[in-house]
């Protein structure tokens, strides 16, 4: 099959103070490819426009005519309302009646029969940056479906809303679903760049050639900030939570709470002992985190909305954590296993563990995140607008 790598650019950039347009704001480009065709989405509730009222794009194909058959949805399922890491079924989807293959449940890659009939893919989700965030994963597996029955694939790119590059490198050996690329815990890429270094690095596990095209965002470049016009995701309800996001998800993997459960998600993290600090909070069941971590029971610990921090990973609150939960007798990493895959290596907590300093462990990442600078920078899309 003869290589087909396209990327949709723009002749006349538009300043920065026009505001950024999304690859879906550019319908006088994607209308065209759609055009006659029977079209897959894999999208969900960020696939929006950057209009006021943040129209969905689904709702825009349809209402300009385009022959959209079948929607495919990651987890937290096609509207986002399910909890994180709950299985979403496939279904119906309620408002427009159409049939909605879940790839965050018995299958995380579509078949050939859920591609059938199928002429052209697009694929519109909004990544913050990390490589634990599901979404990239399903890009993963729906540009490899796609290459393996043929299909074109659509990205429509979004900025990077935590655009730094940090964290360890993935080993093969701690490769999964939350962890299915050879890049750092940050990586600092938009969705179309990795859709481009995953081809281009030949990380998929097909001979056939995707045919991919990436429709370029308007207005942005890299270090940019960009605040995102809906939640992610249920709990990333806020530009702080997305910014803590990266450290934070750590917590996972441990038996302190991120706030699950309560109205501030993601900006809090605690554990039901007094000792761990004077902040509290208490868990509840609630829509997007209905089980969630010490449901009921008071927690104590911090509240983290006025810390100072920066992009990328805050290693300094993960050792001090650590730390004052083995002086109080409290196990922290109640879930190693859980840990090592977010972490992509088991050698960050055993570094914690041991009782390394913030500076020590991030001078152990230094020499892997300079050989990703080097292979990041072939399929950059966008300028740099400081240096990184």
């Amino acid at each position: 099959m003869r290589f087909f790598l396209a990327i949709i650019t723009l002749c006349l950039a538009l300043s920065s103070e026009a505001g950024v347009r999304v690859g879906a704001d550019r319908l006088e480009v994607l209308l065209p490819l759609l055009e006659g065709k029977k079209v897959g989405l894999t999208g969900n509730q960020s696939s929006v426009l950057s209009d006021e009222a943040h129209t969905l794009l689904l709702d825009t194909l349809l209402k300009r005519g385009v022959t959209v058959t079948k929607l495919y949805s990651p987890e937290h399922g096609f509207r986002g309302t399910s909890d994180a890491g709950a299985k979403v079924r496939s279904g119906i989807d309620a408002v427009t009646g159409l049939p909605v293959f879940s790839l965050y449940g018995k299958n995380r890659k579509p078949s050939p029969q859920d591609l059938s009939g199928i002429e052209v893919m697009v694929l519109d989700l909004q990544d913050v940056g990390v490589r634990f965030y599901t979404y990239i994963s399903t890009m993963y597996y729906v540009l490899e479906a796609c290459a393996e029955s043929g299909i074109p694939l659509i990205v429509l790119d979004r900025p990077n809303p935590h655009d730094a590059v940090d964290g360890p490198m993935l080993e093969p050996s701690k490769k999964s679903f939350i962890g299915m690329f050879p890049i750092p815990a940050v990586h600092g890429l938009t969705m179309g760049e990795l859709a481009l270094m995953t081809v281009g690095e030949k990380w998929l596990k097909t001979a056939k050639t995707p045919l991919l095209t990436v429709l370029k965002c308007e207005g942005w470049k890299h270090g940019d900030p960009y605040a995102l016009p809906v939640p992610p995701s249920p709990n990333l309800r806020s530009e702080r939570a997305i910014l803590l996001y990266p450290t934070l998800c750590f917590y996972e993997g441990t038996s302190w709470s991120v706030g699950r459960g309560t109205v501030h998600p993601f900006e809090e993290i605690g554990y039901p002992d007094r000792r761990l600090g004077a902040y509290r909070f208490t868990p509840q069941s609630m829509p997007g985190a209905t089980a969630p971590m010490y449901r009921g029971k008071r927690c104590y610990g911090l509240d983290l909305s006025a810390r100072t921090f920066a992009t990328g990973i805050d290693v300094e609150l993960l050792v001090e954590t650590a730390r004052l939960s083995q002086k109080a007798g409290i196990k922290f990493f109640a879930r190693p296993e859980h840990f090592d895959l977010l972490a992509g290596t088991s050698k960050l907590r055993r570094q914690i563990e041991s009782g390394l300093s913030a500076r020590e462990i991030r001078a152990s990442w230094s020499d892997g995140l300079a050989r990703y600078r080097l292979l990041r920078s072939r399929y950059l899309l966008y300028p740099e607008s400081a240096p990184r």
